[in-house]
């Protein structure tokens, strides 16, 4: 009879090398540089890009304040947002792609993922804001929502004040349940994350925490698509009218209105996939029964991925970056004339 494989004739199996830790180690490795060589990228494109925009909208408020609208203050909000979610997403991502041990302890590891957990909060709720303002700023004189217009400035601080007294106290939970590593491995339902674990204690359901966060998420991510819809409709609409005019000048040109409903809608758009890609991952990750560590990586790329796009896609239809544009496109010909001509 042939000996079966891995067999040999009275000697019983031969045992398989395993791969040696070093290996696993230098498979690693490249992983690993490759995600912290992402959240370096992230970390420098989207805070400068959030931070140029903050600037603009310093500068149009303190110089230039007859072209200051209220939504300014949605956007000016929204940057500050996405500078501390790409900060507090990505740093300690950073630190352990490139070996950094012991970067945070129990208090370091509280502060960090609560105010990572509100500033998320905070991110789904001020773009879902946006999208109902704008959509009530473009709704016409005749609808419903005409009583709204008059009083939305007044509205938009006392928003904000509440949004962030909200998500604070939704995310109280995280500062008892979470914890520095130890030197342990989780297994089963939990929060992995480079250098901090969850604790599960009897009285704490972390079912009932999640539920409470899904649905927090789900309900502001319905009024942004439900106010995306209906600003979609509403430039339907407002196209089919405009086809019927004949002057070339009114079907070619588009309202400031209108561009800046169409960046909110792209803006939204954006947001929702990166949400779902996101959430996915995440679920995945807490309730899978041995931990991965890169998925939290990967997870923590793909959401700062909006806070990083965001502030470019804000600044592409601004009245001022146009003229700064023009003014530097001006610039060059002038020069490059000057040169030929020399």
């Amino acid at each position: 009879m042939q000996p079966l494989p891995g067999m040999s004739e009275g000697l019983g199996p031969i045992p398989i090398p395993a791969k040696s830790t070093t290996e696993n180690k230098a498979m690693e490795v490249p992983v690993a540089t490759i995600l912290g060589t992402f959240h370096i990228s992230q970390i420098c494109i989207g805070v400068i890009g959030n931070l140029l925009l903050s600037g603009l909208y310093i500068y149009i408020f303190v110089l230039q304040p007859h072209l200051k609208k209220p939504i300014d203050s949605i956007f000016m909000h929204l940057t500050l947002v996405n500078i501390l979610s790409i900060i507090f997403s990505s740093l300690s991502h950073v630190a352990s792609s490139f070996g950094v041990r012991r970067f945070l302890d129990d208090i370091g590891c509280q502060s960090l993922l609560f105010s990572s957990r509100v500033i998320r909060g905070l991110s789904i709720s001020i773009t879902s804001l946006l999208s109902v303002f704008q959509a009530i700023t473009i709704s016409p004189r005749n609808t419903k929502w005409a009583w709204l217009k008059m009083k939305l400035s007044a509205c938009i601080f006392p928003s904000f004040l509440l949004l962030w007294v909200i998500n604070m106290l939704m995310y109280v939970h995280i500062i008892e349940t979470v914890r520095a590593n130890g030197n342990f491995t989780i297994v089963g339902r939990g929060y992995s994350h480079p250098y901090c674990q969850t604790i599960q204690f009897k009285s704490h359901n972390p079912d009932v925490f999640i539920s409470v966060i899904v649905i927090y998420d789900l309900v502001f991510v319905a009024l942004m698509i439900c106010s995306s819809l209906y600003m979609v409709n509403l430039l339907y609409r407002h196209h089919r009218r405009v086809q019927h005019v004949h002057s070339l000048y009114l079907s070619s040109q588009s309202s400031p209105e209108h561009k800046a409903t169409q960046t909110i809608l792209l803006l939204v758009a954006c947001f929702v996939f990166f949400y779902c890609a996101n959430n996915f991952v995440t679920i995945y990750s807490f309730y899978i029964h041995e931990k991965i560590p890169k998925l939290e990586g990967i997870g923590t790329v793909l959401s700062s991925c909006y806070p990083t796009i965001c502030p470019f896609m804000l600044m592409k239809n601004n009245k001022i970056i146009s003229q700064f544009t023009s003014l530097i496109s001006l610039m060059r010909i002038t020069c490059s004339r000057r040169e030929f001509r020399g």
